[in-house]
């Protein structure tokens, strides 16, 4: 069965513009966004995806285009998770956390409630009244991530999320990640530069070219694995195929 559709980004185009010069970073970029979809965006660096996180987030205006809600409650809710934790030091993991529905004024104690009850669910319950720098980096992912969703969004975008962290923490939190997003059943579009996370992690991968970035090819990720951790999805019969589709389509616009 087809999930509702969300959001639709219809021809969107940014340039940035300075005294002497423009740079186009993104041209004609239209996507359909269901509810439920972990799409990730992979291509070139600096082929604008980044850019096309911070439109949809409402950080950076369009230079045209078109977003369309498909929501009854407008606009659509949006998390924004960057690559680094932005954890404030001076503030305990639960402050922290509550930052956001601090800033909306809806840090109630229904909402507190809520946010213990998430931490104690995903590892955090001992660390409550820490400090980021008593934490792993992956546990301070998880505690980033937490806080991007105590504010219930509709979509939460992640832009390169795990490239601060070394390959067997990366591993390890992408799975953590992947596992608490699927239980709160959120919509998610997500960045990287790494195809293996980006085909084991996603229902659909979005490949763009080099700049101005635009969209050379969309799959939708099917893999017979024999079960859903990630390592499992990688050594599913379709991995490879996958793989290197979109390695020559990416490695064709490469400088």
């Amino acid at each position: 069965m087809m999930k509702r559709k969300i959001l639709t980004i219809s021809n969107l185009t940014k340039s940035y513009h300075t005294k002497n010069s423009e740079t186009l970073a993104v041209k004609d970029f239209s996507l359909n966004i269901h509810e439920g979809e972990f799409i990730v965006i992979v291509g070139p660096s600096g082929c604008g995806k980044s850019t096309i996180l911070s439109i949809l987030s409402g950080l950076l205006e369009p230079s045209s285009g078109e977003i369309i809600y498909h929501s009854q409650t407008y606009p659509l809710s949006i998390g924004y998770m960057q690559q680094n934790d932005h954890l404030f030091p001076w503030r305990t993991i639960l402050k922290n956390v509550m930052l956001g529905l601090e800033i909306q004024g809806r840090a109630t104690q229904e909402n507190m409630d809520k946010v213990i009850k998430q931490l104690k669910m995903y590892g955090l319950g001992k660390f409550l009244n820490s400090y980021p720098n008593q934490l792993s980096g992956g546990m301070r992912q998880r505690a980033a991530l937490i806080r991007t969703l105590a504010i219930n969004p509709d979509i939460l975008l992640l832009d390169e999320p795990f490239s601060a962290l070394d390959y067997q923490t990366r591993l390890a939190v992408s799975e953590d990640i992947v596992s608490i997003l699927k239980k709160e059943k959120k919509t998610v579009i997500m960045i990287t530069h790494d195809l293996n996370e980006a085909i084991s992690m996603a229902s659909k991968v979005v490949v763009i070219s080099k700049r101005p970035g635009k969209i050379i090819d969309t799959h939708d990720i099917r893999l017979s694995s024999e079960g859903d951790s990630m390592l499992q999805k990688r050594e599913a019969p379709e991995f490879m195929d996958y793989y290197n589709k979109i390695w020559k389509e990416l490695d064709v616009h490469v400088e």
